[in-house]
């Protein structure tokens, strides 16, 4: 009784939140569509979210795992094949979208009435549950075609499995990647094994190579044909491009009906009948179950009354964005942990967690608070007894890159992160716990990142990946065409350097305001006094008076050239002195100006990462880690966040607006959140769904709320 009673008060006081999470987003609706399985029930290795199609006019509705296929079905109403969204009656409407599952309606044929769950029940089972009602006057008989396609390559089908009524299929997963290819020693599986099955049991089942085309002569047929079949061609062997079941029933009136299809997935070296019976399990487990549970994850975020649906659809796929790159503790740590991406999966962004993408935890910390400071407690964790926090920190350990007999660091944002953390989580024990682990990270700092200790800041040796910018760098970057190799190429660590230095005096100042929560007064007053004085370096040693800006200066002689290279070449860490309360007024007043100037860096999508006068600026996004002109948007938002300190919350405004239509241009376009965005075009080749793009839910909180003091 007492169980009961849990759940009928839940159902009372969780419906505005169910009001409020649905958004009949239709096609051209900016929803971010990949889902991946809960974090309790995720796995490292052999993890497979999947990338939902609603919109694509010459496909049925489609579900897609990088390298690994996609699991759509088809119609036949009365004989009639609908077989692409195009000739739905009424196209897909998606009620309700969740990091691991997502809800829509749509009507394939006048009066047959689909309500479509997915669900990606955990790293090896997805799900897909269809509702099926007849609303015409007449009768209708409804059959219905589940297909899982093999994407590159061919799939052997091993058998049909008689007592599961289930595909069992052998299949090679390819760990090569355009950009950063899997390193299948870490676990992640080649030789994998498919499942695909139902509930109820298909009325038959068929192997097939070809195509969507060919399928539909298969499952047409000529009406006159004396090789008429009702059944499918029931191979259970040998080798085939998908595999498909059929289900059908006559429909009366008013009659509805359901069906569940099930594509289980795993590496060969496991144990078959374990995943087949939590697939038997899944089959028969009511799926509300999930919905509420999604419920509650999002009760806790702020509810904003948004001026536009795109701001709400857009703010709600970058809280799914974090969550769904998050996975349990496993491995080398106690703490939950995230990844860059779960769909498309690639090895480097698949390579755990780094400072610089962590800033995504600004976001997520207002939909699990918890989680958050656990994320944050990995690096504390396997942070060294000196103070260093490696390069990355997760299941596989601290990875510290060394080079030239020197470890790796990352772009420390760590303590500005954990005291963000803390202003929403409000929890007194992480931070304590944040204070001593930064301390000592500022302090290994100051000892390591100041090798001339003149109190400004270079990279380490291995500058190329440490300071975030990767290649394409117009000040680091030795050569335009990238020919040179590691060291002779990137000079981060031969600079005294603006970013780097801007960092540690955040760094400082974080750190400054969590002694004052705890009761330090004297240590806030040291943290306080140490900012301050870099500051003053910074603005004796980095601002050029006749250009109105701030740069890297060479480390021998603080002078603006580095051999015969001019080193003043406006970037977007110029404005960082903003978000570091690091500039005087009337120089804040210069740096505004440049930033505003159309020619320069206030482009259509955002401030790009290189001026647009500069010889090297890039408006196209071609490829990865491009730092010569793409739009970063966690970058943007720490200028965003300089000019609302500095009083310029117009501006602060007109820049928000611009990064979000970067995202919602997207989005609409292609439903994905990107590494980067072009600061002047629309089309875009760089890695889709990166964790950090969650910034716009901060920056939307920031934008409706107000920050947080």
């Amino acid at each position: 009784m007492f169980i009961l009673l849990v759940i009928q008060g839940y159902n009372q006081n969780f419906k505005p939140v169910e009001d409020y999470m649905r958004i009949d987003a239709r096609a051209d609706d900016p929803l971010y569509t990949t889902y991946a399985a809960s974090m309790a029930r995720s796995r490292l290795y052999g993890d497979k979210a999947y990338k939902m199609d609603y919109y694509s006019c010459c496909m049925p509705v489609n579900y897609s795992s990088d390298h690994a296929g996609r699991i759509y079905c088809l119609w036949k109403i009365d004989q009639v094949v609908v077989g692409r969204m195009s000739e739905y009656f009424k196209k897909p409407v998606v009620s309700f979208s969740f990091p691991d599952m997502a809800i829509m309606e749509y009507e394939p044929f006048r009066g047959v009435h689909v309500k479509e769950t997915f669900l990606v029940y955990s790293s090896t089972i997805a799900v897909i549950d269809l509702e099926v009602t007849n609303t015409d006057m007449i009768s209708h008989e409804v059959s219905v075609y589940p297909v899982l396609e093999a994407e590159n390559d061919s799939a052997e089908v091993m058998q049909f499995d008689p007592v599961n009524k289930a595909y069992i299929l052998n299949r090679y997963e390819s760990p090569y990647r355009l950009i950063s290819s899997l390193k299948t020693e870490y676990g992640y599986p080649t030789r994998v094994r498919d499942f695909f099955t139902s509930s109820p049991a298909p009325y038959t089942f068929g192997a097939y190579f070809g195509d969507l085309s060919g399928f539909y002569n298969t499952i047409k047929t000529d009406f006159y044909s004396d090789r008429r079949s009702d059944t499918l061609n029931q191979r259970k062997q040998g080798l085939c491009r998908f595999v498909a079941l059929n289900f059908k029933k006559i429909l009366k009136p008013g009659q509805a009906v359901s069906f569940r299809v099930l594509r289980g997935f795993q590496g060969r070296d496991e144990d078959q009948d374990l995943l087949l019976n939590d697939m038997g399990t899944i089959k028969q487990t009511i799926l509300k179950t999930f919905f509420e549970d999604n419920l509650i994850l999002f009760s806790k975020i702020p509810r904003i009354s948004f001026r536009t649906r795109d701001e709400k659809i857009a703010y709600l796929g970058a809280f799914n964005l974090v969550r769904g790159c998050m996975y349990p503790p496993a491995g080398k740590t106690n703490y939950n942990s995230y990844a860059f991406s779960r769909n498309p999966l690639w090895g480097w962004g698949h390579g755990h967690q780094v400072l610089h993408e962590s800033i995504s935890m600004l976001a997520y910390a207002y939909m699990d608070p918890q989680s958050a400071e656990g994320s944050q407690r990995v690096y504390m964790e396997q942070q060294r007894e000196d103070g260093f926090i490696a390069y990355r920190n997760g299941p596989r350990g601290m990875q510290d890159y060394p080079h030239k007999n020197m470890p790796t660091t990352s772009a420390p944002f760590y303590n500005w992160i954990n005291w963000e953390v803390y202003k929403v989580s409000k929890d007194r024990h992480f931070l304590v716990d944040a204070y001593v682990s930064g301390s000592n990270y500022v302090e290994w700092l100051i000892k390591n990142r100041d090798t001339d200790h003149d109190s400004t800041f270079e990279w380490g040796p291995y500058g190329i990946i440490e300071n975030v910018r990767d290649w394409y760098n117009a000040v680091f970057q030795v050569s335009a065409e990238r020919y040179l190799d590691v060291d002779k190429e990137d000079i981060s660590d031969e600079l005294e350097c603006l970013d780097l230095t801007l960092m540690v005096v955040k760094e400082e100042r974080s750190l400054a305001q969590m002694a004052e929560a705890l009761g330090k007064m004297q240590e806030s007053r040291k943290w306080k006094e140490r900012a301050d004085a870099v500051v003053r370096l910074v603005n004796k040693r980095m601002w050029d008076d006749s250009t109105g800006f701030y740069y890297s200066v060479n480390k021998n002689n603080h002078s603006w050239y580095f051999m015969t290279r001019d080193l003043r070449r406006q970037e977007i860490i110029g404005f960082l002195a903003l978000w570091a309360d690091a500039a005087p007024k009337d120089r804040a007043e210069k740096l505004v100006k440049t930033l505003t100037d159309t020619t320069k860096f206030w482009r259509r999508y955002g401030v790009p990462t290189l001026s647009a006068r500069d010889p090297w600026y890039s408006p196209y996004v071609d490829y990865c880690c491009k730092w010569n002109g793409p739009v970063w948007l966690l970058w943007d938002y720490m200028v965003y966040e300089g000019l609302r300190d500095y009083g310029y919350t117009d501006l602060a405004h007109q820049l928000a607006g611009k990064m979000l239509n970067a995202a919602v241009g997207q989005l609409k376009k292609n439903h994905n959140y990107w590494e980067s965005f072009s600061a002047d075009n629309e089309v875009l080749n760089s890695p889709p769904n990166y964790i950090w793009d969650s910034i716009i839910a901060r920056l939307l909180i920031e934008e409706y709320q107000g920050k947080q003091k």
